[in-house]
């Protein structure tokens, strides 16, 4: 295990919290959590039924299963019709990324990935992948703090330690929101009312970890189109060599008053 002293990488000034306003904490375990990523785009006919099915992820796992879902939508579609409100160029670079990493050369929507291993036959190996994923030893730890500094700013704190020895793994942090609907009128989806769950709305990282360790403190503007109740804090480790997600943890409520 790796016990050298974490670097800090601090993005933002640190104010006090202001007492009564929620905070929020997770801490990873033992075994894997498994982080499921669905690169998606409202412009692509095919993905409503894959943003449905995040949606529901955990009825087609096993019980108790333990998953960290994210719904990264793309932007390389906004041209044929409909510019999804939700995408950023970032996702779409991300995506690029890990198809490289699993062999592969072409991009598509939808498109999951399971730890970093892509799912081309969702929904029928979702199950299998979790379950063999979650079956695994973590090979890192992940601890994430949150709480609101004030009504328009969450500050999060993520913390990771390799259990393992990967030489190229970094940290990343993110805030999701759910229970989102989109009126589409034009391009593939046009006059489709689309709901979208684990969007994610802010995106950190990658940070590399030093020395085996690494702490990300970032203060999140909040957007005043947010629903703080659906909002999520989520962090992960992620081999950047072989794109495979090594733990990752999640913390609801950091931004309810």
């Amino acid at each position: 295990m790796v016990t050298l002293a974490a670097e800090v990488a601090t993005c933002a000034l640190m104010v006090q919290p202001i007492t009564g306003l929620a905070a929020c904490s997770a801490s990873s375990g033992p075994k894997t959590a498994v982080l499921v990523e669905l690169y998606t785009s409202e412009g692509c006919s095919s993905c409503p039924p894959a943003d449905a099915q995040l949606g529901h992820l955990q009825q087609v796992l096993d019980p108790g299963a333990d998953v960290v879902p994210l719904a990264l939508h793309v932007n390389y579609w906004d041209y044929i019709g409909w510019k999804d409100p939700y995408a950023q160029a970032a996702f779409s670079v991300r995506h690029q990324w890990l198809v490289q990493a699993n062999g592969h050369t072409t991009v598509f929507t939808p498109h999951f990935f399971v730890g970093g291993i892509e799912s081309r036959e969702w929904p029928a190996d979702l199950r299998a992948q979790v379950r063999r994923q979650s079956a695994q030893p973590a090979q890192a730890k992940v601890e994430l703090k949150g709480h609101l500094v004030r009504p328009s700013v969450m500050s999060v704190k993520a913390e990771a330690k390799l259990d393992a020895n990967y030489p190229h793994a970094a940290l990343y942090l993110a805030l999701t929101e759910s229970k989102l609907t989109s009126r589409v009128t034009r391009g593939e989806n046009a006059g489709t009312t689309l709901a979208h769950d684990h969007v994610v709305r802010a995106w950190f990282g990658p940070v590399a970890l030093r020395g085996g360790s690494m702490v990300i403190q970032q203060d999140v503007l909040l957007d005043p189109s947010w629903l703080a109740s659906q909002l999520t804090a989520v962090a992960f480790v992620q081999d950047q060599d072989s794109g495979r997600a090594l733990q990752a943890v999640s913390a609801l409520s950091c931004a309810q008053p």
